[in-house]
């Protein structure tokens, strides 16, 4: 066989390859139901009434927040700072474990560049965060303002600018992703800060792997209830019914970076015990 017969041969293989590769891959189709674009050819949830980010279920109630409530609320006495507005030294890069490239100005940090976690690691706590969406808003959906915060590395609440923006339910602001949307949209407009305040608590695994209780939320957004003591249904993840795998005990706190510069600021946990006496 001749180089030139040997060369088309292989790249004709190669071709093929590749073309049997992405017919194997499942086709994700997006559609778009009263403006809001999402998904019906995803898992359906336990219920059995609306797909993974289904764009059918409905939003949740608008609720107009007070005034501050708990912004610029100064860390308790025992509480571990996460940011101050001075540096990122208790926070790495998630992916390389350098440091974290988000960027610092005026007592504010910026997403960009990658998910952070945090340095130390954490299993049941009590977090305060505020978070500012950029403004102007730009994009639609889950392209406006998109970062998200996941305890344990794992867990995630959703944030995003609701703020006259709709977006499946299940992936709102408030909401456990792709799993139980908020219990209301209680979003401040773009350019003013909000504040998060929840409480954490770590699921239990079994000594062979097995959940003996689920990890649990219960989530004030501006001074709303927005998750109460809601359970999640194993890891968030995009598209996915979310399932657990056994995992340490404490783990760090990762912040989201999706391609919006979404502002941080006065970022504090405190650890906080379980207890399940009557």
């Amino acid at each position: 066989m001749n180089n030139k017969i040997l060369t088309f041969t292989l790249l004709f293989v190669a071709i093929s390859t590749l073309t049997i590769r992405a017919a194997d891959k499942p086709k994700i189709t997006e559609v778009i139901i009263d403006g809001v674009a999402g998904f019906q050819d995803t898992p359906m949830q336990p219920d059995g009434k609306w797909h993974v980010h289904d764009p059918a279920r409905p939003q949740s109630p608008v609720v107009t927040p007070g005034n501050s409530f708990s912004q610029q609320a100064p860390p308790p006495s025992d509480a571990t700072v996460l940011f101050d507005g001075k540096d990122l030294s208790a926070w790495t890069d998630k992916k390389t474990g350098g440091p974290a490239q988000w960027s610092v100005a005026d007592g504010v940090v910026i997403s960009a560049k990658g998910d952070i976690q945090s340095v130390q690691k954490f299993g049941d706590i009590q977090l305060h965060l505020e978070f500012k969406e950029p403004s102007p808003p730009k994009e639609s959906g889950q392209g406006r303002g998109n970062s998200g915060i996941y305890f344990m590395g794992l867990y995630e609440i959703q944030i995003l600018d609701c703020y006259i923006n709709k977006t499946y339910a299940d992936g709102s602001t408030g909401g456990l992703y792709g799993q139980h949307p908020a219990l209301a949209n209680a979003c401040r407009p773009p350019g003013e800060w909000s504040t998060y305040d929840c409480i954490f608590t770590a699921p239990r695994f079994g000594a062979n792997g097995e959940v003996i209780s689920p990890a649990y939320l219960t989530a004030t957004l501006n001074g709303v209830v927005v998750q109460n003591h809601q359970a999640f249904r194993g890891a968030t993840n995009w598209r996915s019914l979310g399932e657990y795998k056994a995992h340490a005990a404490e783990l760090p706190l990762t912040l989201q970076y999706h391609n919006n510069s979404v502002s941080f600021r006065n970022i504090w946990v405190r650890t906080v015990p379980q207890v399940n006496e009557p």
